[in-house]
């Protein structure tokens, strides 16, 4: 069993920063790629970043420039740094990972609970 849980939210001034933190935990026996997600008020869930284990990396244009992922293997922890934030960035923020856990044939698609982000003045 795979667990990911998400940290770090809350609520900043426009233009202020935050950084998310997620860590996965269980019978883990291989992680491929990790990723950010988030879902606005009134919207569908909308892709952000997110960051292969060779650490390549690809963003949504609204947040490119902005926003930075990175992960820490050892720790099977990805981060998303988060700069320059707008009152439309306001969401909740989830984690996403393609995780093999140990005995499986495929690798599963897990996801956080999610962390809410609030950017207002």
């Amino acid at each position: 069993q795979v667990q990911l849980v998400e940290s770090g939210g809350g609520l900043v001034q426009p233009g202020g920063s935050l950084r998310l933190s997620c860590a996965a935990s269980g019978t883990i026996f291989s992680i491929n790629a990790m990723g950010w997600y988030r879902q606005g008020p009134g919207k569908q869930r909308e892709f952000v970043a997110l960051i292969f284990s060779s650490g390549n990396t690809n963003y949504a244009d609204s947040v490119k420039g902005r926003f930075t992922i990175a992960r820490d293997n050892a720790k099977n922890t990805v981060y998303l740094q988060m700069n320059g934030l707008k009152p439309e960035d306001t969401a909740v923020y989830y984690c996403n990972a393609a995780i093999k856990t140990s005995g499986a044939r495929a690798p599963g698609n897990y996801w956080g609970q999610g962390t809410q982000v609030t950017v207002s003045s």
